[in-house]
Parts: structure tokens; C-alpha cells; sequence
């Protein structure tokens, strides 16, 4: 499935038209930026309903969305939402553009393969805890991954997973690993069941 959203160049710029946009039109404001060296950044008007819909969906922050603007379409990845502290409502979006040949950053969801399966569970009871869910990783548009995976088939009682352990797929990097083994943090650990020595 992929997320095509509908926009509008916008010309009223300033914290009092943007707040009159969301007032009175159901709209939202955004940026888009990035992509080619000589491309500049478009300020950009977004339907509301349509992108609190794509937000209630993992793909639009794991993957490249389209933004249909004024009829020519832009690849770009989420790069910040900011919602409303207490109301449903989202106030300002960021789009990164991507092109073929730039590496991008974006957060994708990890994927905890064999829990139910391995031994530390299923015969000794263990407990597994995630410490992460999501982790950003560095790549081409075309090579973002669905999701990263970590076997937990042999993951033994007491065994902390770090993100060093997560299967890669080709072209991918965590952006955290690359700068250096001091952040190599946890992802997952097993531990004994309550009263068990």
C-alpha cells in the first residue's frame, strides 16, 4: 500500500495564517525540503482528515509517501508531526524529500522472530522484555525495509539483545551503530519467571 496525499502551494505565510487555516478550512500547514542541492523548500497545504488518516497507518512513517503537489508528484519521508497536546488534531508536518542516489534516515519497527518458540520461554518459563520497538536506519529510498528483524530463537535466560544483533537487510545501517560500538544499546532481554534461582 502506498500513501499519496494531495496538496496546494502556500503563499499566506506566518503563525496567524496557519492558524486560520486550521480553523476555518480544515486544512494543515507543512514544509517540504531537502532532495536536490538546488531544490528550495515549498511551504505546502495539507487536508487535515486525509493526513490524520495516513497517521493512524505504519507506513507513513516506515516508508516514502507522495505528495501530489498542484498535479506534480515529490517523494518524501515524514521527518516531524506536531500534534495538538490535547485535542485529536494534527498542527504542522515536515517532509524530507528522497531521491534515488541520497541516503536517508527513518524509523522502522523491529520484528521479534521465535518468541513464543524458544527454549528460554517455552520450556524454562523465561520472560522476554522489549526495550525497543523502532529504530532509525540509514539507507536508500529504495532499500527501506518493511521492518528489522531479531531471532529470538536462541536467546537464552539472562542474554541481553543489543542492536548490534538485528539482521540487516542489504544497504542497511542503523544510524545509531555508525557512530560507534558505545551505542550499541538493548533491544530485548529474557528473564527467569518471578521466584525461580
Amino acid at each position: 500500500m502506498s500513501i499519496t496525499l494531495k496538496a496546494t502551494v502556500r503563499t499566506d505565510l506566518g503563525k496567524g495564517a496557519s492558524r486560520r487555516l486550521r480553523r476555518e478550512a480544515g486544512m494543515i500547514p507543512a514544509i517540504m525540503f531537502g532532495g536536490a542541492k538546488n531544490k528550495k523548500p515549498v511551504s505546502l497545504t495539507l487536508e487535515h482528515k486525509a493526513v490524520f488518516k495516513a497517521s493512524e497507518s505504519t507506513e507513513f512513517y516506515s516508508s516514502v509517501v507522495t505528495i501530489d503537489v498542484d498535479g506534480k508528484e515529490e517523494s518524501v519521508i515524514l521527518k516531524d508531526m506536531q500534534r495538538h497536546p490535547a485535542k485529536q488534531e494534527i498542527m504542522h508536518v515536515d517532509f524530507q524529500r528522497v531521491t534515488k542516489s541520497n541516503p536517508i534516515s527513518i524509523l522502522v519497527p523491529i520484528k521479534f522472530l521465535n518468541e513464543t518458540t524458544c527454549p528460554a520461554v517455552k520450556i524454562g518459563g523465561g520472560r522476554i522484555s522489549h526495550q525497543l520497538k523502532e529504530v532509525v536506519v540509514t539507507c536508500l529510498a529504495a532499500d527501506i525495509p518493511e521492518f528489522v528483524a531479531i531471532d529470538m530463537e536462541n536467546v537464552e535466560i539472562g542474554q541481553i539483545v543489543h542492536l548490534s544483533d538485528i539482521d540487516l537487510p542489504k544497504g542497511v545501517q542503523i544510524k545509531s551503530l555508525t557512530t560507534g560500538a558505545k551505542n550499541d544499546t538493548p533491544v530485548a532481554s529474557i528473564a527467569a519467571k518471578k521466584g525461580a534461582k
